[in-house]
């Protein structure tokens, strides 16, 4: 595997000269399954770059002469990633440059995209799906720090292993599939990375063990009972029962203030009970932070994935689909809520339990901000009013206040204080509570800020400080305020 490491660092086969050399026209194109736009973008260049874009990402045969110029054809053969069929190469699986904000770089292997220039047709059972929306949003979602443990359950291609393994002294990745622990371990051998593999389903291949991160994007497709399913994407449990398994069994091997984070989706059967529902799933002595970010109606949800299955105008499209529908009828199921499953193992008599819907744009990375999120929880937990009131807060970093009113007017008619960081949150404040949030600074504390704004706006202090104290906690957990480095 050397030789080929050494020949994909020799010719730059990374995403910036990727995609310097394919353009954005072409990117955008290769996301509508189209190589034309990368195709005329490359030209008649036949650099080892040009030639290794041809061979992996538009799937094109070429001569071996050529591709030998690029890669070490022998050894590309024996591992698996070409095949040799006369004078030609042909890709068997994807091998793809990958780059992240956080300064992760990366090949990522995976089987080849399906239905490039044409319909996709159907997938085999054991498809192995490369880089996708769900797998990078993923990544963002993930908290920072070190961790002595992590787990990647159901790692697929092996991107969040990639990216664990940044942070984490050990890093194990299981998956059912065997075809992915395969490509996955090419993933890792390219990188240089030691990975442990696992093959099995869910928690099975790591009973007894604990982790300090536990990140999954499992395959949450809540599709019907059908013999031939495929596997990266479905399960074999009843409607959104398998994300409920992983979140309601992760306090088992999560250790002491170890975080799960799930990438899933969820049925909706009662709109008025669905946070009520998924509360219900988080094991005693957790924190959660739920999020759904979006939420479709059953005909969005099954058209998605039956395109992506690329049942989409084949003879086989209509029945699946009424087929999927029955299941959704019988099942209850009105709405499936996409989004995003946060657990830390606090160990909490009380724990603090978020279920909310925030379909709006957030700061990426987001990770930091869950994790600030958790860290407000612990910071606020056996702290009372008093504990709020007296302590020493500024208001957070990103945090701007809004005003808006008629022209003219004395007073606006609406204060919002926004961030433009994290989660990107906004609250709705009266004219006590935004001068209050005003004036944290750090120097006074907020019920002394209280006494002086109450005494302006002449009320009750006592009063304005029992209507204030819930609201000022909420801004905590928030991360509207943060905490004074005096504190």
């Amino acid at each position: 595997m050397e030789s080929i490491i050494n020949a994909l660092t020799a010719a730059e086969y990374t995403t910036d000269a990727v995609m310097e050399r394919i353009g954005e026209a072409g990117q955008r194109a290769l996301n509508r399954n189209s190589t034309i736009a990368s195709d005329r973008a490359v030209g008649q260049t036949d650099d080892p770059l040009a030639t290794l874009i041809r061979l992996f990402i538009l799937q094109q045969p070429l001569d071996v002469a050529r591709v030998a110029e690029a890669l070490p054809v022998e050894d590309a053969v024996t591992a698996g990633l070409v095949a040799r069929d006369g004078d030609q190469i042909r890709a068997l699986i994807d091998v793809r440059p990958y780059s992240s904000d956080d300064g992760t770089r990366a090949w990522i292997v995976s089987d080849l995209t399906c239905g490039l220039d044409t319909p996709p047709p159907p997938m085999t059972e054991d498809y192995v799906l490369g880089l996708s929306p769900a797998s990078t949003q993923l990544t963002q979602l993930m908290v920072p720090g070190r961790f002595d443990a992590a787990l990647d359950l159901g790692s697929g291609c092996g991107i969040q292993s990639v990216h664990l393994a940044q942070r984490a002294e050990r890093v194990v990745a299981t998956d059912l599939n065997p075809r992915a622990n395969a490509l996955a371990g090419l993933t890792f051998e390219l990188n240089g990375l030691e990975v442990e593999q696992r093959l099995g389903s869910l928690y099975e291949p790591v009973a007894g063990e604990r982790f300090d991160l536990i990140v999954t994007n499992p395959p949450y497709v809540m599709s019907p009972p059908s013999e031939s399913r495929l596997t990266y994407r479905e399960g074999v449990f009843t409607a959104d029962g398998l994300v409920h398994h992983i979140v309601a069994n992760c306090a088992d091997h999560l250790n002491p203030g170890g975080v799960l984070q799930v990438l899933g989706n969820w049925a909706i059967l009662d709109p008025d009970r669905w946070a009520e529902r998924l509360t219900e799933w988080i094991p005693a002595g957790c924190d959660a932070l739920i999020i759904e970010r979006e939420r479709l109606d059953p005909y969005e949800y099954i058209e998605i994935w039956l395109t992506d299955a690329g049942l989409a105008g084949s003879e086989d499209f209509v029945p699946r689909y009424r087929q999927w529908l029955e299941y959704f009828d019988r099942l209850g199921i009105t709405e499936v809520g996409m989004g995003w499953i946060n657990v830390r193992n606090s160990g909490a008599a009380i724990p603090e339990v978020r279920v909310e819907s925030w379909p709006h744009a957030v700061q990426q990375p987001v990770g930091p901000a869950i994790a600030e999120w958790f860290d407000a929880v612990t910071l606020l937990r056996g702290r009372g009013d008093d504990g709020v009131l007296d302590a020493h807060w500024t208001l957070a970093e990103g945090v701007l206040q809004e005003t808006l009113g008629e022209p003219g007017a004395a007073d606006p008619n609406h204060i919002v204080f926004r961030q433009y960081r994290g989660l990107r949150r906004a609250i709705e404040t009266d004219t006590a509570l935004a001068a209050v949030l005003g004036a944290c600074d750090g120097e006074l504390t907020p019920r002394q800020i209280i006494g002086a704004v109450a005494a302006l706006l002449d009320a009750d202090a006592d009063a304005l400080t029992e209507e204030l104290a819930p609201k000022l906690r909420e801004a905590v957990i928030d991360g509207f305020l943060a905490k004074h480095a005096s504190e």
